[in-house]
Parts: C-alpha cells; structure tokens; sequence
C-alpha cells in the first residue's frame, strides 16, 4: 500500500529581530567628522551644487587677521628629504625600508584605504548586518592599517539593542582580515606579518619554494618576534630547532614584508594647512577659539522652503527628502565643528605649559585621556584630530602633535615622547658641526640630565625628527 504524504501548505511568518544599522544622519556625521577642511570644503561644494535646499549664508564672517595657511614644513626638513628618504627598521632585518615602495599601489589612483576596503566589501557576499560589522572595524584601523582597539574594548561601545556578540565581531575581523593588502586588520606586529605569510597569493611567498623556510619564517612571527629583533642566530636557530640556513632564509624572507599594510594608501599632508582652532593668550589664560574663516555658514534655501510648505504630495517627495539632507548638513557641520573646538579645549587645558614654555614642556597626552574626560569613544577623538589644525605661537600644528606616551625620568616624572624629541632636536642644534653627536653620545647627555632611554629608542625619535645619522651630518658640514 503506497504511502500517502501529506501536502505542507505555504504560510507567512512574521519575526521580531534586532539588527545593526546606522542611520544615513549619523553616517554622514562620522564622514564629515573625519575629513579634514579642504575635503570638507569640497563635500560642501558637492553638496551645494547637487541639493537646490542648500546653499551658502550671506552673512560673512570676517576672516581671522591672523589665521594665514601656514606651511608645514620648513627649509630644514625639505632639503633633508630629498637627501634622505624616510626609513622604518623591521626587527631583525638590519636593514630599512624605503616609504616609497614600489610594490604599493598605484601612486595615480586617489582612494583612501578606507575606500578601497569598502570596495572589497561591497564585492563579497556578506549580509546586512556582518557588511555593517567589518564597515565599523574599518573606521577603527590606523593609517598603518592595524586596528587601534580590540575587540572586547569595541563591543563595550556597540548599542545594547544590536545584540551583538564577541564571535560576531571576530568573524567580521576575519573576512576583513582577507582583504587587501594583505595584512590588514591585524592588532600588532606579529599577527600582521603572519596574516602576510599566509596569504598565497604574495609575490614573496610564491618565491619561497622551500616549506620548511615558509613555516619556519611564520613560527618566527608568532612566537620569537623578540627574539628575532635582537639578531641573534643562535638563540634563533634553537628556538626554531632548524639549521642555520633555514632560519637565516626565513629571515630574508620576513625582511620582504610590509609591516605597514596601510602606509601606501595614507595620504600625505598638505603642504599648507588652514588651522581648524586658533589660541590666543588672553587674561583668562589660553584660550581656544574656532577659525571663522574655516567654519563654512550654511541655510536652507528660505524661498523653496516656504514655496514648499505643509504639502506632502507623493509628487513633492523628492523636495523633501533635499529638504531633510539640507538641514542635516548644516546640522553635521555645526556637531563637527562643535567636537573639534571640545577637543582642542581639552588639548589646551591638558598642555599649557607647552604654549607657555614651549615642545620641551610637552606632557604625556593619550586620546582615551580625552575620551573619558568629554564622555566620548576615542575613535570619536581620533577622527576629530587627524588632519585637524591649531594655530600656536609656534606654528600651527595638527591636533594629533599633541598626543604622544610618557618616558620616566630619574626624578620621578613622566616626559612625553614630543618633550624629548625637543631636548634631542635642541642637542642636536648646539653640537659641534664637526664633531656631531652621535646616539650614543645623545642617549648619556639624556641620561645627565635625568631622562634615562635606550639608545634604540633615541635612535627612533631622531629618525623621527628626519635628523640624520652623525656621519652623515658630519659629512654635510665638511662640504
């Protein structure tokens, strides 16, 4: 006897869920808030020509007298560039890397990292919610391309309603983590130039043909970075428990890794800046004001606006939708300059001695010090202080100047990283032309005077600075 199945009849069902979106208001804030004065400018400009509801205030503000775009850079540091090219040492490798790599991408095309990953994105087939997920951990990479918070300090900050989960968040790290350029993503050193090693798809690793060197060469990533950074072949070669040759192969072949994923995508700094804030020094102290000159003054279009009054006819609809994007502009505008002019307040209030005495009074400085003290997330300080500038007695200088981390001193205190940099500078300019100080030389006169650092360290910070070496100074003055 045949069975008779029972046909199952199609039905609708209706699901509650929560899911993670942002609105296009607060979208368009984030962007705004990150663009520096000229990309604003240029939104704006966009944005006046595309929308009839918006245009520009016919209410002037005189420009600041003594706001002029000033040059970044000055004499010195241009004519030690075109001497000497800016270098990044790789642990181990004894050797440096050049900025302008030719393996980076092409120099023509004018894509912000940001924007080429979210090209990959809007490639793959990742739903709504994980496309929303692996967009927010884009806006949290540095310009080197490494993510600057974790993932447990990421979820604290995501909306309770989202609902989402730390297995979320790593599954939206690992498909951003497989884009290009390989490397992205990673949460330091070590992860970066493993996620390097196993990709297949890298020029360097298609030239490893022996296994034993690739493995080798991503044990060392992952567990003897340090080890690897001192040199020392020995103690590598019995971690590794491979032959000399094997380890030195791996080596050579980690020298030929990108430690900065995201340095070929970041764009360089204008060479003249137009200062978001200005200081003054007035009875009160230092003050903080914004450059009116910078501030764009927008309105809505009064005449559309009333034409367009209360009707709400489907016909009117796409009026309405500019209406709201006009008003929405102006409204992201004024919170951007709002946040910046915050910002720099704190700056000013956490630095005074600086504009008082000068870089060497410089204090250590981090942006979660900020964050918590303006009840903001410090991706939010972050963003209103890249390509963010001020106008100081000594130049205007970008927002992100102020930040560095603290080096003890032998009499208890901390000196930021920017205070020493000053000290060595200052050294520096007061050697002997023809006897220069070497790092050494510079790391005990630091010590003298009670900021004990290593001379690696000193090394960095002079590096930094696009100081060169002794002998290359010493060579300069024998010309």
């Amino acid at each position: 006897m045949q069975n008779i199945v029972p046909m199952t009849r199609p039905a609708l069902e209706l699901r509650t869920g929560q899911h993670l979106t942002l609105t296009p208001q607060l979208q368009q804030s984030i962007r705004l808030l990150q663009l520096s004065t000229l990309d604003l400018q240029a939104e704006i400009s966009q944005a006046l020509a595309e929308n009839p509801m918006l245009e520009r205030s016919e209410e002037q503000a005189e420009a600041e007298p003594d706001a002029p775009a000033e040059r970044e850079t000055s004499m010195d540091d241009e004519s030690l560039r075109d001497t000497e090219p800016r270098t990044e040492e790789m642990p181990g490798s004894g050797g440096v890397y050049p900025d302008d790599r030719s393996d980076g991408p092409d120099r023509a095309c004018v894509d912000t990292l940001r924007e080429h990953l979210l090209s990959q994105l809007g490639l793959t087939r990742a739903g709504t919610r994980d496309a929303v997920l692996v967009a927010l951990l884009i806006d949290e990479l540095d310009e080197n391309g490494y993510l600057g918070s974790s993932l447990e300090e990421i979820l604290t900050w995501m909306p309770l309603e989202a609902e989402t989960d730390l297995d979320e968040l790593r599954a939206a790290l690992t498909l951003l983590q497989s884009f290009d350029p390989p490397g992205i993503g990673a949460r330091d050193m070590a992860e970066c130039l493993v996620l390097q090693l196993r990709n297949p798809d890298v020029q360097h690793l298609r030239e490893a043909a022996d296994p034993k060197v690739l493995a080798c060469a991503r044990r060392l990533c992952a567990e003897h970075l340090q080890l690897l950074a001192t040199g020392n072949m020995t103690r590598l070669r019995d971690a590794l428990h491979c032959d000399e040759a094997t380890a030195r192969a791996a080596q050579t072949l980690i020298r030929k890794l990108d430690p900065r994923p995201g340095r070929a995508w970041t764009v360089p700094a204008a060479d003249y800046a137009v200062p978001d804030v200005i200081v003054r020094k007035t009875r009160l102290g230092w003050q903080v004001v914004l450059n009116t000159a910078a501030v764009p003054r927008l309105q809505v279009n009064a005449l559309y606006a009333q034409l367009l009054g209360n009707q709400r006819e489907a016909s009117h609809a796409g009026l309405h939708a500019q209406l709201q994007q006009a008003r929405w502009m102006i409204r992201n505008v004024e919170q951007r300059f709002d946040t910046i002019l915050r910002v720099a307040q704190a700056i000013v209030a956490h630095q005074t001695a600086f504009f008082s005495e000068g870089p060497a009074a410089m204090r250590p400085l981090i942006l979660k010090d900020i964050a918590a003290e303006l009840g903001l997330h410090e991706s939010t300080i972050s963003r209103a202080t890249t390509q963010k500038y001020m106008l100081t007695p000594f130049g205007t200088l970008e927002l992100k100047h102020f930040f560095g981390t603290g080096v003890a001193t032998d009499g208890g205190e901390v000196a930021s990283a920017t205070a020493v940099q000053a000290v060595i500078r200052q050294m520096v300019a007061d050697e002997d032309r023809g006897k220069p100080l070497s790092d050494s030389q510079l790391t005990k006169r630091l010590a003298d005077q009670g900021i004990v650092i290593a001379r690696r360290t000193v090394a960095k910070y002079r590096e930094a600075m696009r100081i060169a070496p002794a002998s290359l100074r010493k060579a300069h003055a024998a010309r």
